[in-house]
């Protein structure tokens, strides 16, 4: 049997206190089960975000989206995320990645490293993090127990292999880190052998993880294949249906959109799905038809 959905918003845009509790009700009200944040310069700083979303709220889980786990110290973030999973209410979800961004690096003046580099480290971050979150003489201690749901997104082998192991969501973005951090939109048929090769990754598991995908565009209203068509520029490499069926661009009606969400849980197993922030409001229906 599928998992229920989970519907996730990624808030981008930095604001005053009091516009961003508003936002965050706003998600509450408009059915969103959890309120994310992510980890790049120039946007909200994380943590001191969940915790105002936390206390604007009071349905909402929260979470990071994910952060970079080469901007942190794993002793210094166990302490973080256990402060904020306190301070939440035990409503904290972890997402981690290996970071994309070389020139975030460069302004924060930290290395960047190779995509081998990045992912040790990462690996590195996971194990200490379990380690301390997971040790009963921590201090603080994490609200939930043994600690706060993690989530790893990534597309490589290595990164799904530790998502196998440690995580309880996995989340997919459907693209590809080349060696500079650019990223491409990969096909679905890519994204669907990647979900596979993750599936033969966790075999063994008594307990599946939840997946997680990342929408990049909701647009509702119009012809889908016109949508799309205004769409082509910012892909390449794909033809019209590849990206009429990938779950990364949502178009058409509200009943054709929530149509094909479902048929993305039913493909991919995806059922946990995120829109980024200015996609809020135009994805709001279809969560309601989808629950309606």
């Amino acid at each position: 049997m599928s998992r229920p959905f989970r519907f996730a918003v990624n808030m981008l845009n930095t604001c005053t206190s009091a516009e961003w509790r508003e936002k965050c009700r706003k998600a509450e009200a408009m059915g969103y089960d959890v309120i994310l944040v992510p980890d790049h310069l120039g946007m909200p700083a994380p943590f001191p975000s969940l915790v105002a979303a936390a206390e604007a709220t009071e349905r909402p889980r929260v979470g990071t989206f994910v952060l970079n786990a080469g901007f942190w110290n794993p002793a210094l973030l166990a302490r973080e995320v256990a402060s904020t999973d306190q301070l939440t209410g035990g409503r904290l979800e972890l997402g981690l990645g290996t970071g994309y961004n070389r020139a975030e690096h460069d302004s924060a003046g930290l290395p960047f490293g190779s995509p081998r580099e990045r992912v040790d480290h990462l690996e590195r971050t996971v194990t200490e993090l379990k380690r301390l979150l997971g040790d009963p003489e921590h201090r603080p201690a994490t609200a939930q127990s043994p600690r706060p749901p993690l989530l790893l997104g990534g597309n490589g082998n290595r990164v799904l292999r530790m998502a196998a192991r440690h995580a309880d969501i996995a989340a997919f973005t459907g693209g590809a880190t080349g060696a500079d951090g650019t990223l491409r939109l990969i096909s679905p048929s890519e994204l669907e052998e990647r979900v596979t090769a993750y599936r033969g990754f966790e075999g063994g598991r008594p307990e599946p993880a939840e997946l997680n995908y990342l929408v990049q565009i909701v647009a509702v209203g119009g012809d889908p294949r016109a949508r799309i068509r205004d769409l082509m520029g910012r892909t390449e490499g794909l033809t019209e249906e590849e990206l009429l069926e990938h779950p990364a661009l949502l178009t058409g009606s509200v009943k054709e959109i929530a149509e094909r969400v479902r048929g993305h849980r039913e493909r991919f197993g995806f059922t946990y799905f995120t829109v980024l922030e200015p996609f809020m409001e135009a994805f709001a229906p279809v969560i309601e038809e989808l629950r309606g």
